[in-house]
Formats: structure tokens, C-alpha cells, sequence
């Protein structure tokens, strides 16, 4: 069966943050699924419902993505723990760690911008800048499926995002030219 993952892969489209979702991820589940192994399929189509808390599969991989994820949350406890003058100690939660030196500032930027959209934005960026250092030495492998499976996630859920403001405001310059 490894042998298929160079050709699907090869198939696959290349994903940019900010760029349009090429495809669902029901539609990459199904794209994928007679070409790989069943533990890897079963561990792809829980994906989008793993979290640190409730992942218990072992993927060395997909533990740093969590570790990082954790690292991201835990800035932003210190960050907003700082601004209410509260001890954020009793709020982070621990992890074996992953450490970038670049990410306090960025944190600290998205959280300093006046709009809420833009600083998930830039915190989505920074996922995107992870994922991309975690998929260095993955080319044609589960771990490759894995970070593109993330990857296409995040462009799914700024998908969302751009059709529901869209149409909201659609909806309020309707009111306002029916007035």
C-alpha cells in the first residue's frame, strides 16, 4: 500500500493559506480512502475531531501539532491573564513542548489587532507556519496526509468564514436599500 501514497499524493492539489478550498474534507476523506491502509484512513477521518485533550493515537506527528497548539493557547492565557491582572499559572496547561521563539510575537500581534477577524487571521497564519515547519522531510507519506489534511481544514474553516460575512452583509445592504 505505500506505494499508492507517491501517486495520490502526487495528485493531490497544493494548498496556500489564504487561497481558495480546493475540495472539502469529506471530499479528501473520499479521495483517499481506497488508496491507503484502514488505521490510516480511521485516523484521518477523526481529524477534525481530535484535540489535545481526546487524541490517544501515538502519531509523533500529530503530538507536536497538539503540543504546538497548546503552546499557541497557553501565549494567549499569559497574554489576556496579563491585561485583567489575574495569575494564569491555574489556566495553562502543561505539555512536553513545542518552543518557537517567533511565536510570542506573533501571538502578541493578533491580539493587539483591533479586529477580531484579522487576529484570528494571523494566529490561523501561524498554524499554517507550523504545519509547514512539521511537514519538512514528508513528501509521499502518512504524515504528508496528515499536515494536508490540517491544512485543507483551516482553508475550510476560512471558507466558512468569508461566506458567512458575505452573506450578512449582503442581508444588511438589502435591509438598508429596502428602507
Amino acid at each position: 500500500m505505500p506505494s499508492f501514497y507517491t501517486y495520490l499524493i502526487a495528485s493531490l492539489p497544493v494548498l496556500n493559506f489564504g487561497s481558495k478550498v480546493p475540495f472539502s474534507y469529506a471530499d479528501f476523506l473520499g479521495r483517499v480512502a481506497k488508496f491507503i491502509p484502514e488505521e490510516d484512513f480511521a485516523l484521518l477521518e477523526g481529524l477534525p475531531d481530535y484535540s489535545a485533550d481526546n487524541y490517544r493515537g501515538g502519531n509523533p506527528l500529530l503530538e507536536k501539532w497538539f503540543y504546538a497548539e497548546i503552546t499557541l493557547r497557553n501565549e494567549l492565557v499569559r497574554i489576556r491573564a496579563s491585561r485583567r491582572h489575574i495569575d494564569p499559572h491555574k489556566y495553562l496547561r502543561p505539555h512536553d513542548g513545542y518552543v518557537s521563539h517567533w511565536v510570542n510575537r506573533i501571538i502578541l500581534a493578533a491580539q493587539r489587532n483591533p479586529s477580531c477577524l484579522e487576529g484570528e487571521k494571523i494566529l490561523d497564519e501561524l498554524r499554517w507556519q507550523v504545519l509547514e515547519e512539521l511537514s519538512l522531510g514528508h513528501f509521499f507519506d502518512l504524515d504528508f496526509l496528515i499536515i494536508y489534511g490540517l491544512k485543507l481544514l483551516i482553508l475550510e474553516r476560512w471558507d466558512k468564514i468569508s461566506k458567512a460575512n458575505s452573506q450578512r452583509l449582503l442581508a444588511e445592504e438589502l435591509t438598508k436599500v429596502s428602507s
